[in-house]
């Protein structure tokens, strides 16, 4: 994690659109987006249309890259609420400017899932029923490089806990974090997942309340099935009244287009905890790196609130 941090790209607006302009052929006014360990910009060209240039953390490799890509086209087949590839003008799907790799994705419209409130429960159902269209998508693609070593995978999580817990300033905290600990069953499928569906990933259309989009699978990974879901409920519920209400849309929904096991739904909650925790950690040892960052402190108050509750 700490060498992904200082690898992050610092290309400025004017650089983007002149990237965008040379290998993409888009001419366009550029605004940053925000991201972990990349860097993304919108991009809208005189016509009003948009994109977004996705400039790769410096260690990405060009394979995991290219399953991005190759998920792209896949899930492209069956859910039409993911991005889709915009090759460059000599018909590449990866661009190299500088130490970095260059992609552009087409924009989905709609606003983050995280800043809907109140989220009716017909919009939690839509949200799992669109998270399982796409792991139904999933289950029939693999990629070599998507078997690797992540630290947001939640196979890791415990290791994630025992290394960065000891950073949480606040001791009743960290005793919380190590309570979140989970014992694997060897029963647990495991497939392709998206590995990330929090509420900054999930677009909604404001005025339909249904969810239009599923962004970014830099998180992919080869891990436990029911990942996705947890990973989506650990988000939703943060801050609400009532989780276990707002976790039985999400599951009520999904389940209605992938079915889950026995074993799988009895781990969802492990699971829950699990994510929280290590988001909790991982936050620690990235703001030491980068006090600065607000992005990384987006719902880590949240999960604070919302953690002793769960547990």
């Amino acid at each position: 994690m700490a060498e992904l941090l200082k690898h992050v790209p610092n290309i400025n607006v004017t650089s983007a659109e002149a990237i965008a302009a040379e290998l993409f052929g888009i001419r366009g006014r550029a605004q940053p987006l925000p991201s972990e360990r990349d860097q993304n910009f919108l991009l809208t060209d005189s016509a009003g249309e948009k994109f977004v240039l996705k400039i790769a953390n410096a260690l990405e490799s060009r394979a995991f890259l290219e399953a991005e890509n190759a998920v792209l086209k896949h899930v492209a087949k069956q859910v039409p609420f993911c991005q889709t590839l915009r090759p460059t003008v000599y018909g590449d799907e990866i661009a190299t400017t500088g130490r970095h790799f260059a992609r552009l994705v087409g924009y989905l419209p709609g606003v983050p899932l995280a800043k809907i409130q109140p989220q009716s429960t017909a919009l939690l159902r839509d949200f799992g029923r669109k998270l399982g269209q796409l792991d139904h998508a999933l289950s029939d693609f693999d990629h070599p490089a998507v078997h690797r070593d992540l630290h947001w995978d939640l196979a890791n999580g415990n290791r994630v806990i025992n290394e960065f817990a000891p950073l949480i300033e606040n001791a009743s905290l960290r005793e919380l974090v190590a309570q979140c600990k989970v014992e694997f069953s060897d029963a647990l499928r495991r497939g392709v997942i998206h590995g990330d569906a929090n509420d900054y990933n999930v677009l909604v259309d404001p005025d339909r309340m249904s969810v239009t989009g599923l962004l970014d699978f830099g998180d992919m990974v080869y891990s436990y099935t029911a990942g996705d879901l947890a990973i989506a409920i650990a988000y939703v519920v943060l801050d609400k009244p009532e989780p276990r209400v707002a976790a039985d849309e999400i599951i009520g929904g999904y389940i209605s287009e992938f079915i889950l096991r026995d074993e799988e739904l009895e781990m969802l909650w492990p699971l829950v905890r699990l994510r929280l925790a290590m988001s909790l950690c991982i936050a620690a040892d990235q703001l030491r790196q980068q006090p600065e960052n607000d992005y990384l402190r987006i719902s880590q108050r949240s999960i604070e609130a919302t953690l002793p509750r769960l547990i």
